[in-house]
C-alpha cells in the first residue's frame, strides 16, 4: 500500500474534523476523497501531507511511519486550489522551483522541465508568466511543478475548483491520461460528484469525519451501503414507504424511507394495475436526457429520468396523466443527514 491511515484522529477546539479514520490507499491507484463541505476531506489530505498533526493514530507512506515527519521527508507533491505559483518567476523557473531548492544539477533541471512541459502540453510557454496563462493551463504548470520532483505521492486539494465547468471537465479527462502516463500514487479532494465518478478509481465517501464507504464508482453508485452514501451520490428521490409508488414494494416501518435513483423509475400511458397514478407537472431537455417531475396523486412529488427515445414514445406534456412504478429501490432503516 502506498497510504496507510491508521485510527486518525484531530480536532480543532470543538469540533472534531476527523474520527478514527482507517484508510488504506493502493499503490499508483488515483483515488478522491469525496464529501460535503466539513466532512473531513480536506484535513485528512492535510494530515497525510504532513501540513496538519494528528492528534492520534498513524500514517504510513510507502512502507514508512510518517506520522511524525515534517513535509519535506514525506516526499509529496501538493497541488492547491489557487495554484500558488511564483508570480515573478516564469512557467519554466515555477517548474524548476523545487529541484533547484534541492540543488539538482542544472542540466538534470533543464531536461526534466522540458520533458514536463511536453507532459502537460504547454511547450513553447515556458518563457511566459502566470498571468500571461488560462486558469486551466496555470494548474497545469502546478502540477508539472509538484510532479518535476519526483513524488511518491501526489495530493491534489479540489484542483479545479477555481475554474469554470468546461475547463474543469476538459481538465479531469487531462488528468485521467496524465495519471495513465506517470501512475503516481494520487489523492485528490473533491465535493464533486461527477468529478470523482469520471476520474478516480476509488472513491472515499466521507462524512462528518468518518469514511462511510470507499469502492470503485461503480460500487458506490450501484451497491452504497447507507442511505448518506446513495442520497450523497447521483440524484434520488427519498420517499416514506408508505408512499402509493411502493404499494407492491414490500417495504415496511423499519424502513421509513426509501431511495429510488430517476433512472429507476418506470413512467407509462396506461395502467398495469401495480403502478401509481401521477401528473407530469414540468418537463426539463438536458440534452442526453429528459427529467419529467411528476406529483403523485398523495401530493408526493417523483423526478423521473427518460431517453429521448422513450420520452418520444411517451409523448410526454405537462398536466398530463401518467402511471409510475419502481424498477428498483433501496431502503436504509438509519436515518440519513447531509
Amino acid at each position: 500500500m502506498a497510504i496507510v491511515v491508521e485510527n486518525v484522529s484531530k480536532r480543532f477546539g470543538s469540533f472534531q474534523a476527523v474520527d478514527q479514520v482507517n484508510l488504506e490507499i493502493k499503490s499508483g491507484s488515483l483515488v478522491a476523497l469525496l464529501g460535503p463541505s466539513g466532512s473531513g476531506k480536506s484535513t485528512l489530505l492535510r494530515l497525510i501531507s504532513g501540513l496538519e498533526m494528528p492528534d492520534s493514530g498513524n500514517i504510513w507512506i510507502t512502507g514508512k511511519n510518517a506520522t511524525h515527519q515534517n513535509v519535506q521527508d514525506r516526499e509529496i507533491g501538493f497541488v492547491f486550489q489557487h495554484y500558488a505559483l511564483f508570480k515573478h518567476l516564469t512557467v519554466r523557473k515555477n517548474i524548476a522551483f523545487g529541484m533547484e531548492i534541492r540543488k539538482m544539477p542544472k542540466a538534470k533541471v533543464k531536461a526534466r522541465v522540458e520533458e514536463l512541459l511536453k507532459l502537460v502540453h504547454l511547450e513553447g510557454m515556458g518563457d511566459r508568466y502566470p498571468s500571461q496563462l488560462s486558469g486551466g493551463q496555470r494548474q497545469r504548470v502546478a502540477l508539472a511543478r509538484a510532479l518535476a520532483v519526483q513524488p511518491q505521492v501526489l495530493l491534489l486539494d479540489e484542483p479545479f475548483g477555481a475554474l469554470d465547468a468546461k475547463v474543469r471537465k476538459d481538465l479531469r479527462a487531462w488528468l485521467r491520461r496524465l495519471h495513465d502516463e506517470v501512475h503516481v500514487t494520487t489523492v485528490f479532494v473533491t465535493h464533486d460528484q461527477e468529478e470523482a465518478m469520471e476520474v478516480a478509481d476509488e472513491i472515499v465517501v466521507m462524512n462528518k469525519g468518518q469514511v462511510e464507504q470507499v469502492g470503485t464508482p461503480a460500487e458506490i453508485y450501484d451497491n452504497p451501503t447507507s442511505a448518506f452514501v446513495m442520497s450523497f451520490i447521483g440524484p434520488v428521490n427519498v420517499l416514506p414507504s408508505t408512499s402509493r409508488i411502493f404499494q407492491d414494494g414490500g417495504f415496511d416501518s423499519a424502513n421509513p424511507e426509501i431511495f429510488l435513483r430517476p433512472h429507476d423509475v418506470i413512467v407509462e400511458t396506461t395502467s398495469n394495475g401495480a403502478s401509481a397514478k401521477a401528473r407530469v407537472t414540468r418537463v426539463i431537455h438536458l440534452g442526453w436526457e429528459i427529467q419529467a417531475e411528476l406529483t403523485l396523486e398523495d401530493g408526493q412529488v417523483v423526478t423521473a429520468h427518460l431517453s429521448r427515445e422513450r420520452f418520444k414514445e411517451l409523448k410526454l406534456e405537462p398536466q398530463q396523466w401518467v402511471y409510475v412504478k419502481p424498477k428498483d429501490a433501496k431502503a436504509f432503516p438509519l436515518h440519513y443527514s447531509i
